[in-house]
């Protein structure tokens, strides 16, 4: 399917032909295409901007990622110790005993920062402390996700002059180079649905 570019990081579990995988997965700040392996089952975790794992500087991950060895159908290992390999049921507990261990961990300034606050500290040092804890700069977060709210948007009929409007896009050969590069799709194909698998989920509207 087509991936999309992404601001979190995230763990993912699956198994395939009898053997079980552990990865963590990066923030992603461009579109690409990524295997579906035939018979596969998957169990993902996302993990909100401003969150990182201890053992793993999150800057290492962006466009990539890590496998981790030694998982079993029944546990994981993760930062030195084994937990259980969750199902879909299981995933909140699994991250508030990550939480509760200190082997994820949040940067309370960058929360303060994605929620419009003005901590104060430099700008320098607010820039040095997003980048060490989300692996992107504010201003790469901010177009990453008005590309997605966009791509929501038009996949549920919105006008691409309302898009750009809305979101505040220069003009639409702005908002169309955004899409190309962080969602791989047209304005038209979004609207239409076309363009095959994507990883975003979509909850699109027939449009007359």
């Amino acid at each position: 399917m087509t991936s999309v570019a992404g601001t979190c990081w995230g763990l993912v579990f699956w198994e395939q032909a009898g053997r079980t995988y552990t990865s963590i997965t990066g923030p992603e700040t461009r579109t690409g295409t990524a295997p579906v392996p035939e018979g596969a089952t998957f169990t993902g975790i996302e993990f909100a901007v401003g969150t990182s794992l201890r053992a793993v500087p999150t800057p290492t991950l962006v466009d990539g990622g890590i496998e981790l060895p030694d998982t079993t159908r029944r546990t994981f290992r993760l930062d030195g110790a084994r937990w259980e390999t969750p199902g879909p049921d299981d995933a909140e507990a699994l991250v508030d005993g990550l939480v509760r261990a200190g082997i994820v961990v949040r940067d309370p300034l960058v929360v303060e920062v994605l929620r419009g606050h003005r901590p104060a500290v430099s700008g320098r040092t607010v820039e040095r402390r997003f980048r060490a804890a989300t692996g992107l700069t504010r201003g790469v977060v901010r177009q990453i996700e008005r590309a997605r709210t966009a791509t929501e948007l038009l996949a549920a009929g919105d006008l691409a002059a309302d898009v750009v409007a809305k979101l505040d896009y220069f003009d639409e050969p702005h908002l169309a180079r955004a899409l190309r590069s962080y969602v791989g799709r047209t304005v038209r194909q979004l609207r239409e649905g076309a363009g095959g698998a994507i990883a975003l989920n979509l909850d699109q509207r027939l449009t007359s």
